[in-house]
């Protein structure tokens, strides 16, 4: 399944978010996978598309930088997938 991850950076964190990817690299557990992510411009969030077959996975994850953010995990479906859907119906 495709997850959308909002991050909240905590007060400012951002840069401290950065350093220990730099050193840590994402932390994820074998199963969980990073798509691609977009950041605000004002450092205030970052949205990152995700894949997982098992949500304690993300649990594993989100324990490895909880000190640093805030995150809300939603599960999401493609554009392309939802018109199919749609169209069936329709």
């Amino acid at each position: 399944m495709l997850f959308m991850v909002v991050e909240r950076f905590k007060d400012g964190k951002a840069k401290d978010t950065y350093r220990r990817f730099q050193e840590k690299g994402r932390m994820m557990p074998e199963g969980l996978r990073y798509i691609d992510s977009w950041v605000e411009v004002n450092f205030g969030r970052c949205f990152q598309l995700m894949e997982c077959d098992n949500l304690r996975l993300f649990q594993q994850w989100v324990l490895e930088w909880e000190d640093l953010g805030e995150f809300e995990i939603i599960p999401v479906v493609s554009s392309k997938e939802t018109m199919e859907v749609i169209t069936k119906i329709v």
